[in-house]
């Protein structure tokens, strides 16, 4: 994934070059010549938290806090190890945040994956069957870096570190970096646009426990639209180490529908294989 210092200076550089406006040039020009002010730890936290504070507002404020569900139509498209696009497809996904979620393919809704915090399950043409340690494992680790989650509940963590990044520009908008680190020493610098103070992008540093080798990933959020009081993001790409990994595409979305959490659980997995298995057929002898 390309370091996070370049990639705001190649998309300036790209600006400039194919006579974007010239403010946002210029814009660059003013940053070269009035160096942002160094700030003390305690003004750079304060500096973070007021902008995580109004990225918050932006996205509902209490809307935004409150939600106890989400209901999403998806497309999808699917990278390979290199990048190549491996595919498309189609999905519904619900959710009660931070922890239950399950995503169903569409039409046939015949392949299933079921997470419930610590435990999962999936269902294919083969029936149900537990999700492995690993998938498990991996899908904890995506909950710690959701920004959703972020947002709502982790700023609140007693040992979560903020610090404040200066200005940049951003995919063409000028932005205010943010920097919080946790317990865990997981770095996540989000960057929060001027003009609507929304989140555009998301830069995250983990470390692994075991081989110690740095991996970073990139959440690019766009499209926004207010859904029931609340700015959803209707495409976010994802990529890792410099390769595309996924991008979603939204097709619609709705919060507080009232889902129950028996949709969470093996149990509603084996309830609809008993609907969608393939009747056995009967032995021309019988």
């Amino acid at each position: 994934m390309m370091a996070r210092a370049l990639f705001p200076a190649v998309t300036l550089i790209f600006a400039c070059s194919v006579a974007a406006p010239v403010a946002v040039c210029q814009a660059d020009q003013v940053q070269d010549q009035a160096p942002q002010q160094v700030m003390m730890p305690a003004e750079s936290a304060a500096k973070a938290k007021e902008l995580l504070n109004g990225a918050i507002q932006a996205l509902g404020g209490d809307a935004y806090l409150n939600v106890k569900d989400v209901t999403c139509t998806v497309r999808v498209s699917n990278f390979g190890h290199s990048g190549e696009l491996n595919g498309f497809g189609k999905e519904i996904d619900f959710a009660i945040p931070p922890n239950k979620e399950r995503d169903e393919n569409l039409p046939k809704r015949n392949i299933i994956e079921v997470n419930d915090g610590d435990k999962g399950w999936s269902l294919d043409r083969g029936g149900v069957s537990q999700a492995s340690i690993t998938d498990i494992a991996t899908f904890q680790e995506n909950v710690k870096k959701d920004i959703d989650n972020i947002l709502r509940h982790r700023i609140h963590e007693p040992n979560m570190i903020f610090r404040y990044g200066g200005i940049d520009i951003v995919d063409y908008n000028e932005a205010d970096w943010v920097e919080l680190v946790d317990s865990d020493n997981r770095s996540f610098r989000i960057a929060i646009a001027k003009g609507t103070h929304l989140p555009i992008r998301m830069v995250i540093d983990t470390r692994d426990a075991n081989t110690r080798m740095r991996s970073e990933e990139v959440d690019y959020y766009s499209n926004y639209h207010p859904i029931q009081g609340i700015q959803t993001p209707f495409q976010i790409t994802r990529d890792r180490n410099g390769i595309k990994m996924y991008q979603v595409f939204f097709d619609k979305c709705e919060y507080n529908t009232g889902l129950s959490p028996d949709l969470f659980t093996r149990e509603s997995l084996e309830e609809r294989w008993q609907k969608i298995a393939p009747k056995k057929k009967k032995n021309d002898k019988d």
